[in-house]
């Protein structure tokens, strides 16, 4: 450590503890021991230090519809907001605090990011608010949001708040299995969204950031119910052991295959998408098993679907797939989905269709800003205009490519 003295020809470090270190040190001293059923009273008594009250905790339902409030011992525990409408809503959307002036003070909606994955909502009031609260709570938010974001992993407390119906076993078991719904890093974005949320089976999707590599997979499990899901975990598996191996995409394509014909024979089968994004030159490769192509998108519309060379779904023994590429431009995003999404029809009627995703793929682009919010108003809309029910797994997960590096991100000023 660096000594301070006459002579020296050093700058002395100030090591006093100040009123923020000492509220968020509490905090962090804590955490490691700390009951999940004690994180409420807790962070009440945090915002308490700093002059706040009515503390509230609310965090996003699985159908992504509402923010429900996390009871807890002296959080104010009122109605669930609704993430379309709602000041709360807004601050989740856009990962930014919102303020609302009341008789009373200041409402504060202060979003809890985890790695940029928003987990929720914490919402407090102040008579008045200045700009060392806002860094201070802002802090103390992100704080709060990795202290759930642990605990979650082993209570069931956090489970059950965001369940607004019955889940099904099969769901149960794809929701334990899924990465963050939505990751940012300054390089890319990514988002994705399950439906129906309470029964999906089959429909799956992996990520991971390695370096400069964005590794992504969408995976669409044959048939319902347990069988389904029981095959999405196979193949979630052996996606991830192979990835993790280092191989290329058309041996990624190769394990898979043979894991699930091994495990469960030749009459059973997924359709797949494995790709890679370098998120330094915005070089894209995938690998497509049978499923719908994916959608560029640039300037905020659909430009083109990128079509490639597709082999047989994983476990019917495809021939080695080709590797497609495509050259993404700054700010380009790509939306895949599974059949599930278009191929959906009212009784009698005619399928939903590509050009029908496509037009309102090109509406909610021009109405919504981040890769989160488009994906949820994509989705949600679609089951709308599927007539509100949706027979097979649906799932969307979509990609933003920005360039640029993160190293500042690493340096202390």
């Amino acid at each position: 450590m660096v000594q301070g003295g006459r002579g020296s020809g050093k700058r002395p470090v100030d090591r006093s503890e100040g009123f923020g270190e000492r509220l968020l040190g509490v905090l962090l001293d804590r955490a490691h021991e700390m009951p999940p059923q004690l994180i409420a009273p807790l962070v009440a008594e945090e915002v308490a230090r700093v002059g706040g009250r009515e503390v509230s905790i609310l965090l996003q339902d699985y159908g992504q519809l509402m923010l429900v409030p996390l009871p807890g011992r002296r959080l104010a525990v009122g109605k669930a907001q609704p993430i379309g409408d709602s000041h709360a809503g807004t601050a989740f959307l856009s990962a930014t605090p919102v303020e609302v002036r009341q008789d009373d003070g200041v409402r504060m909606y202060l979003p809890l990011l985890d790695g940029s994955d928003q987990v929720g909502v914490m919402v407090l009031t102040l008579d008045t608010v200045d700009d060392h609260d806002r860094r201070l709570l802002r802090r103390l938010a992100g704080l709060v949001a990795d202290m759930l974001v642990t605990k979650h992993s082993y209570t069931d407390q956090f489970f059950l708040a965001r369940r607004s119906e019955p889940m099904s076993v099969a769901a149960e078991i794809q929701w334990s299995l899924l990465p963050p719904l939505a990751m940012s890093v300054p390089q890319v974005e990514v988002a994705g969204i399950l439906e129906p949320a309470y029964e999906v089976a089959g429909d799956s999707f992996d990520y991971a950031l390695n370096d400069d590599i964005l590794h992504l997979a969408t995976l669409d499990a044959m048939g319902h119910g347990l069988d389904a899901a029981t095959m999405a975990v196979v193949a979630v598996g052996a996606y991830r052991h192979a990835r993790r191996a280092g191989i290329d995409l058309s041996e990624i394509y190769a394990f898979m295959d043979r894991a699930i014909a091994e495990q469960f024979g030749p009459d059973h089968f997924v359709t797949a998408q494995m790709m890679r994004l370098n998120t330094a030159t915005g070089v894209l490769q995938w690998v497509n098993a049978g499923h719908p192509a994916p959608l560029l998108i640039r300037g905020h519309r659909v430009v083109q679907q990128l079509v490639s060379p597709t082999t047989l779904p994983v476990g019917f023994g495809g021939e080695e797939p080709r590797i497609s590429q495509q050259q993404l431009e700054r700010g380009d995003r790509v939306l895949c989905f599974t059949d599930g999404l278009i191929e959906e029809h009212r009784t009698g009627g005619e399928q939903f269709g590509e050009q029908q995703l496509i037009d309102w793929v090109n509406r909610i682009e021009c109405a919504e800003q981040g890769v989160r919010a488009v994906v949820r108003s994509l989705s949600h809309t679609l089951k709308q205009q599927r007539g509100g029910t949706t027979s097979d797994d649906a799932t969307l997960f979509m990609i933003e490519w920005r360039g640029g590096a993160a190293d500042h991100l690493a340096t202390l000023d």
